[in-house]
């Protein structure tokens, strides 16, 4: 049956947007197929909207879109019903009169209604005119049938109305997943009827400056954002974190910990040593518990249940978890999660659900019908399709989008390839697709717009497009999507990092050049807190020096800015070896970061500057191609004890003129305190006339973290910046 609806396109644009050009026939994601006809679609007064029975709810959307008056006419849009079509499948076919959207399903109704939606003009004016649509047809379906994000709405608290603006950015860019992260050691944030004290103390937490800060969603809250989710075609996958990151619900009910001492809900960022223990039946009482409130609630047949970060620290101390080990004949601790996760995986599968948890499930086993999450790179995926597991890829390499741009730009993103090289065909079918991850520790709400968009942008288009891509030419969509999001209220960041200095040392000095985000910025710079000069063109240092770069211009609620420390000294572009190999994931800008002048961030070790070892020392040489004499030795260290970053247990330098023989000319005392909180570099200085061809520095490794550490066990990081002669 064919129900009809009509209403007036009350739709005000510019005679410069009256007509559509191919040009702006902007669609994100691309389409797989997408044809330009001769002719346009009007978009006048009165248009007349019919629809197959199938899809009441999406002629109701539209009609939501576009709350104008009644009429009739000619022209009309046709939700049309085509089984023929795979079931996120659609055709799109605008003619002179005539718009046909076709589709199997409800879900590939929305993704070509979006595609319209994106399709009209973008700016409203104040008068009628005869805005138009070029005729086209579009045939579009997606390469992965899992296109998710994740919204940390822990770290900090994201308003209802503001998670529902999220879904409906999904649902525009096709995106079909909202993954909800709704429990952590920093807040408990759905309310669950038998444990009430999970909000009443767990949903809230005490900063440093006494002030309570947190929130959480009622039951009512909850249903009415699945319900908005539902008529959108968006699916809302909760996580409840376990048996790690669960402080909120220890503090909440201390019973549920291997200690059962009172604890706080914590107010800082990493990985704590409380979690439930996993010899206490209560525990999974409790659990069994709040999963059955949440199963009921979420219509999704998947729950996350985390999985990752849970050290073992607590288990290996706690008699009732050393008990489980040995009645249930386990080998260790990571077989015990593995006990753990599986026990909570049978619970959940008798309720028909299926579980996801983060690639740590995959230590001591994987559980029997898991999806694993990949998040510490791609190797947790190819584990789990080469054992016949599905798997969602979401590498930190590509998919965070809490990290700075400097880490994860717009390009990186676009060039994720989900699937990776090591799988062969039929291992690549457990692929089922990815997650760009939107974690809240340093991005409360009013920071998540210029997080995610445009990079989410890229992450829409690598899980729905065709594998072949084109950077230059999706930019050059993105571009014209700008407008549109501007609509529809996104306070969008940038493509890639803001300010960027790029430096050349020739003969003494440093050339400077400052290479713009976006053309439109203005960019003023200073050097040593001295007078803000307008940026033209590269401009020379002769010596150490600090400079300062802002857009004066931002649009943005905060100032783009960057700086740069520039140190001049003797090893500058010599000759560096590697005794010990910095680890890929953090190699700075490669061989010659040590001795390319650039000093890294106090604050983050994630700025391109600074080189990680991962249970290594640093030992490395510089050749200074001659003896010559020096009166310094300088390097630097960085400690962030919760990212399992520790300074060296001592830093020792060696001085050679053969480059086989060296003597050791000053050791450190061990000054390292491994749980000494805050970010901060340390500087390691000698102070001594020599002189060498060949200088060395041998930094040690402060090795496992100590017992009272969160990871106690885990190996340590070890961070450097800059190697400097003088």
């Amino acid at each position: 049956m064919i129900k009809r609806i009509v209403f007036i396109f009350l739709l005000l644009c510019s005679c410069k947007e009256d007509k559509l050009s191919m040009n702006n026939a902007t669609i994100i994601p691309k389409p797989v197929s997408l044809i330009i006809k001769d002719g346009f679609f009007n978009l006048n007064d009165k248009v007349e909207i019919l629809y197959d029975s199938l899809f009441c709810s999406e002629a109701s959307y539209v009609k939501s879109l576009f709350p104008f008056n009644y009429g009739k006419n000619k022209n009309t849009i046709h939700l049309k019903k085509n089984i023929d079509l795979a079931t996120e499948e659609y055709l799109l076919k605008i003619s002179n009169n005539k718009i046909i959207i076709e589709s199997s399903s409800s879900k590939g109704q929305m993704h070509g209604i979006q595609s319209l939606r994106q399709l009209f003009p973008n700016k409203i004016k104040n008068k009628i005119t005869n805005p138009a649509i070029n005729c086209m047809e579009i045939h579009d379906y997606p390469r992965f049938k899992w296109r998710g994000l994740l919204l940390d709405c822990c770290r900090h608290f994201m308003e209802k109305d503001f998670v529902k603006r999220y879904i409906d950015l999904l649902a525009y860019h096709k995106m079909n997943i909202l993954h909800w992260h709704l429990t952590e050691d920093q807040g408990w944030r759905i309310a669950i009827d038998k444990y009430p004290k999970l909000t009443e103390i767990g949903a809230w937490r005490k900063n440093k400056d006494g002030e309570l800060y947190g929130g959480f969603y009622s039951k009512d809250d909850i249903k009415e954002i699945i319900d908005y989710a539902k008529k959108r075609n968006v699916e809302i996958v909760p996580e409840i974190e376990l048996p790690g990151h669960s402080v909120a619900a220890i503090a909440s009910y201390p019973y549920l910990s291997c200690t059962g001492n009172p604890i706080e809900v914590e107010t800082d960022w990493g990985v704590f040593k409380d979690i439930y223990c996993a010899g206490n039946d209560s525990v999974f009482t409790f659990l069994e518990d709040v999963l059955s409130e949440v199963v009921e609630l979420f219509p999704s047949k998947y729950i996350h249940i985390g999985g990752d970060e849970a050290p073992k620290y607590r288990w290996e101390n706690c008699q009732k978890c050393q008990n489980r080990i040995k009645t249930e004949s386990l080998k260790n601790e990571d077989e015990l999660q593995s006990y753990f996760i599986s026990r909570i995986e049978k619970f959940l599968n008798k309720k028909g659900k299926k579980i996801i948890g983060w690639d740590e499930i995959t230590e001591g086993g994987i559980p029997n019908n898991a999806i694993v999450q990949s998040w510490r790179g791609m190797e947790g995926g190819i584990l789990a399709a080469k054992n016949q597991h599905q798997a969602i890829m979401s590498p930190t390499s590509h998919c965070y989008f809490d990290y700075d741009l400097e880490a994860i730009n717009l390009e990186k993103v676009y060039s994720f390839e989900p699937i990776p090289i090591e799988l062969n065909n039929e291992e690549q079918k457990y692929i089922i697709g990815g997650e760009c991850n939107m974690w809240s520790e340093r991005a409360p709400q009013k920071k998540i717009d210029a997080k995610v968009f445009p990079r989410i942008l890229a992450m829409s288009e690598v899980l729905w497009s065709q594998k072949e891509k084109n950077y230059d030419e999706f930019l050059q969509r993105v571009e014209n999507h700008y407008p549109k999001l501007e609509k529809l209220g996104v306070e969008y960041g940038y493509e890639k990092t803001p300010i960027k200095f790029k430096t050349n040392y020739n003969k003494n000095k440093f050339d400077i050049e400052i290479e713009k985000g976006k053309n439109s910025m203005e960019i003023l710079y200073q050097i040593n807190d001295g007078n803000w000069k307008k940026y033209k063109n590269p401009f020379e240092v002769f010596e150490s020096s600090s400079i300062n770069a802002k857009d004066k211009n931002s649009k943005r609620k905060e100032i783009a800015s960057k700086s740069l420390e520039i140190n001049f000294h003797k090893g500058i572009g010599k000759k560096i070896a590697y005794k010990t190999k910095y680890n890929n994931s953090y190699k700075g800008s490669g061989n010659n970061s040590l001795i390319n002048g650039i000093s890294g961030s106090n604050e983050n070790f994630r700025d391109g500057q600074w080189q990680g070892f991962y249970g290594e020392n640093v030992d490395v040489i510089i050749d200074l191609e001659k003896e010559i004499k020096f009166n310094e030795l300088k390097t630097s260290f960085f400690q962030y004890h919760l990212s399992w970053i520790i300074i060296p247990k001592s830093v020792e330098y060696l001085i050679s003129n053969d480059g086989i023989h060296f003597n050791s000319i000053y050791k450190s005392k061990n000054l390292c305190e491994p749980m000494k909180e805050g970010k901060f570099k340390q500087n390691y200085v000698f102070n001594q006339n020599y002189s060498a061809r060949y200088v060395r520095v041998i930094a040690e490794n402060y090795g496992t973290l100590p017992k009272e550490h969160p990871a106690a066990g885990s190996n340590s990081w070890l961070f450097i910046d800059e190697f400097s002669v003088k």
